[in-house]
């Protein structure tokens, strides 16, 4: 039977394997781009402007998330039983404790986020804490520490540079091709390698950016999945966990606060996108932010503390 050890060993390689692969699709279509458009300078300057854009979201993306989710800080007098969980699951996991917020919002939810764990954030709903047992709570608050611990925010940063860059990239080449480059760069470089090359740009610019997103979400998918493993082992109680994704997953309310930009974050699907027994087919499971609720909650009960 698989230990909770082994999953995160399992889940940590899965994530490097991906990422791995992606940083290698990224360098294949920058080079295919820049051959069929003749300037490897584009290529530098796309990359060059996501990174900046994703530095700055790196530093401020949490201050930007919590005013997006109306979230308010709270101090021990506030929640006191909130706080011990909180101070007492830092001190076993050897994090520095976060600062602690408050979304008013009755559907249960929560998420992490920060640009490392000194500067780290837990922020729960009304909801969250008005539905769970204590157990549970514990799950849901070893889960987004787990993400701290991580790094999982350093690792979306990165994940979001590479996509940006695929995105700009496909859409200056489209633009290019749009306004004769193709036609002024064949008729200057003739030769069946030259077509080909530039038949594969064409085709990447529509493609590339989909490959991208599919990546992103599969890499968000195994950290959370990871997440869940490395939660449990805080606790060393999965069924808390399960039982508490079990509750957030079937509840009816969706997150009012919660948007596109934001879904990812939260501990499951805001928009209740993997409600126990829903059907996902694979198209659709590909496309998801979160992995269904009945794998996460199968995994945590299959786990030999």
């Amino acid at each position: 039977m698989p230990t909770l050890y082994t999953h995160s060993d399992s889940n940590k390689r899965k994530t490097i394997f991906l990422l791995f692969g992606f940083m290698i699709f990224i360098i294949i279509v920058g080079f295919v781009f820049s051959e069929a458009m003749g300037s490897r300078g584009i290529l530098y300057f796309a990359v060059i402007f996501s990174s900046v854009m994703s530095f700055i979201s790196y530093w401020w993306s949490d201050k930007i998330v919590l005013a997006m989710s109306s979230a308010k800080q709270i101090k021990f007098e506030d929640n006191k039983e909130l706080y011990r969980i909180v101070e007492n699951l830092c001190i076993t996991a050897g994090l520095p404790t976060p600062k602690i917020y408050i979304i008013n919002d009755t559907a249960p939810n929560a998420f992490a986020t920060g640009r490392d764990p000194e500067h780290a954030v837990v922020a729960v709903t009304k909801g969250l804490l008005q539905k769970l047992d204590r157990s549970e709570l514990e799950g849901v608050i070893a889960h987004e520490l787990s993400h701290i611990g991580n790094r999982d925010i350093l690792i979306a940063t990165i994940v979001t540079v590479l996509v940006g860059v695929v995105v700009l990239l496909a859409d200056w080449f489209r633009r290019w091709t749009f306004f004769g480059g193709g036609r002024r760069r064949s008729s200057k470089n003739s030769g069946n390698l030259q077509l080909i090359i530039f038949i594969v740009a064409i085709i990447l610019s529509i493609l590339a950016p989909v490959f991208a997103y599919l990546m992103q979400f599969a890499i968000s998918r195994k950290r959370e999945f990871l997440a869940d493993a490395d939660g449990a082992l805080l606790t060393r109680y999965p069924d808390g966990l399960a039982r508490a994704l079990e509750k957030i997953s079937a509840d009816p309310e969706k997150l009012e606060v919660a948007n596109r930009a934001t879904a990812h974050l939260y501990i499951s699907s805001p928009f209740k996108t993997d409600r126990p027994g829903a059907k996902i087919g694979f198209f659709k499971k590909a496309f998801l932010t979160h992995p269904p609720v009945e794998e996460r909650i199968a995994n945590l009960r299959g786990m030999k503390v």
